[in-house]
């Protein structure tokens, strides 16, 4: 069979699209689409909202070829469909330096412009509030769309807030972002909490009363600790690896993992090379020193700095990171916590670097070729797709319903 009659017989899909980022067997790919034809691929974390901010907000020219684009993008709606995407969390970011007010309003925007970018490809995306709308929107097959709020500045202390964000289609909240909140510890910053302060024990059991799934991405192993003690719901990582295989402070300890199935969480693998390899991570940490040594340097010249850094990255590049890579993280994650808490998150479009062939949505694949070739089954990679995150999700649902009595929390 042909490449292109392949991928025309991939009838989960309703248009032909790009071929992945690198050949796979006709075999091996016809076995991929038959799984992903029955279970959604889910991805965790998309930032295209906020990498479209660099084009104005503009959600125009989208369905092909963003990769030609200054900057370029990693998401169109062709890669989107050649990487086999049934239902993606489109990440609504914002800098967790913004507080308050500010924090709101910028949130509203990205809200916004992701609720555009949905709107304007009805032909591909829809957006989907529960569980059941994401089987029904993938068996017609479009990409199922939710909304993901990522950082608990964004409420801006509030709980009002938080439930109109609920209402506008928000369906996750990392709790942090790289900065330390008001009621929540960051993984990449001074503690100030010891885990959750009384006020974000609130903000669990407030996101627990609407359904929205509690997001420990980029918290402190104690909020993880915290959270998972709070929530009566799953909880999920919607971009983390092992730390146990690459020691960054994103990545989820075992211990952690060693919950996962007594909450029902989920942790979604993401494509961030210095959170899957150790060389990669030491990398960039020396690639910042010497950035930092640079501009002390020559505080009076962008020029020669830049230009330092130029013949410092020629000197020592940066260590390759594969789809192994990124297998290794899953297995390790599948092995500790178990099968049936383990996603895919890629953060396309909020990374600078990527993995080789992982570097667009057309890429995901090429990591369920890789699991093949390790020996997984069909049934923990439809796990691993979008089954494992459609359960948390359900989970999460039938929660609010029990508390549907439960006053909303005034602050």
């Amino acid at each position: 069979m042909t490449w292109s009659k392949l991928i025309l017989a991939a009838a989960a899909f309703s248009l032909s699209a790009p071929l992945p980022a690198q050949p796979i067997d006709p075999r091996t790919m016809s076995r991929i689409d038959r799984i992903l034809k029955r279970t959604p691929l889910i991805d965790g974390h998309n930032d295209l909202p906020w990498a479209l901010r660099e084009h104005g907000h503009s959600v125009e020219g989208l369905e092909a070829g963003t990769d030609q684009r200054q900057p370029s993008l990693m998401t169109d709606m062709a890669r989107l469909r050649a990487g086999r995407v049934g239902g993606q969390f489109w990440s609504v970011y914002i800098s967790g330096t913004l507080t308050g007010d500010e924090a709101i309003r910028t949130t509203i925007e990205q809200i916004d412009t992701a609720r555009r970018l949905i709107q304007s490809y009805p032909r591909h995306l829809e957006l989907a509030s529960t569980a059941d709308d994401i089987v029904r929107i993938h068996r017609r097959g479009r990409i199922a769309s939710m909304l993901g709020i990522e950082g608990g500045r964004q409420i801006g202390g509030s709980l009002p807030a938080l439930r109109q964000f609920y209402d506008l289609g928000v369906r996750y909240m990392t709790l942090t972002h790289n900065q330390t909140t008001e009621w929540a510890d960051a993984g990449t910053d001074e503690p100030a909490h010891d885990g959750l302060s009384e006020f974000g024990m609130t903000v669990v059991q407030e996101m627990n009363r609407l359904g929205m799934l509690v997001d420990l991405s980029h918290t402190a192993p104690a909020t993880m600790r915290d959270a998972i003690a709070a929530s009566r719901a799953p909880v999920i990582f919607s971009h983390s690896n092992a730390h146990a295989l690459t020691p960054h402070p994103r990545n989820v300890p075992d211990d952690i993992l060693r919950l996962m199935p007594a909450s029902g969480g989920v942790v979604m693998v993401t494509f961030v090379p210095s959170f899957l390899s150790s060389e990669t991570w030491a990398w960039s940490r020396e690639r910042s020193a010497e950035d930092a040594r640079l501009k002390a340097l020559y505080p009076y010249s962008r020029q020669l700095v830049a230009g330092g850094l130029e013949r410092w990255e020629a000197a020592n590049p940066r260590p390759e990171v594969h789809v192994s890579h990124v297998a290794d993280h899953i297995e390790h994650i599948a092995r500790v916590a178990g099968h049936d808490h383990v996603g895919i998150g890629g953060d396309l479009d909020g990374i600078s670097t990527t993995v080789v062939g992982l570097g667009s949505a057309n890429g995901y694949p090429l990591l369920f070729a890789e699991l093949i070739r390790r020996g997984w089954s069909d049934s923990n990679l439809a796990k691993l797709a979008g089954g494992n995150i459609l359960r948390a999700l359900r989970r999460a649902e039938a929660v609010a319903a029990e508390m549907k009595d439960v006053q909303p929390a005034i602050r």
